[in-house]
């Protein structure tokens, strides 16, 4: 399933550098490396350098329609939240973030082009 999930996420960066030119903010769309594999080791000092369950894989830093910025969560079509990234994507709802689970890159693109679309407030 890691695998179907990281060719939808470099599906959706290449997307992204496509649509630079109609969606610049694009640009400030980046991927938080948190999931994977680890050794014990290795995830003994990743969690000592901030790692935290739960949060989502993408954020786009701008403004839009009352919201500070946009995270994404991107599954593979037939993938599932964890209780973790359920309980961090409502502790961002909270702060005043847009959110999202998507379900492949299409289905992210979808979310982008609606929430960049929006007033800027």
């Amino acid at each position: 399933m890691r695998h179907i999930e990281d060719a939808e996420q470099i599906a959706l960066f290449h997307w992204a550098a496509l649509q630079s030119g109609k969606y610049p903010e694009l640009s400030l769309m980046f991927h938080i490396p948190n999931g994977g594999k680890r050794n014990a080791q290795e995830a003994a000092r990743f969690k000592q350098m901030g790692v935290k369950a739960g949060v989502p894989d993408i954020f786009l830093p701008v403004p839009r329609g009352g919201f500070h910025g946009l995270w994404i969560e991107l599954k593979a079509p037939k993938g599932k939240t964890s209780a973790a990234q359920d309980a961090f994507l409502g502790e961002l709802d909270k702060q005043g973030y847009k959110t999202a689970v998507c379900y492949g890159w299409e289905m992210a693109v979808k979310v982008l082009k609606e929430y960049l679309g929006k007033e800027k407030k």
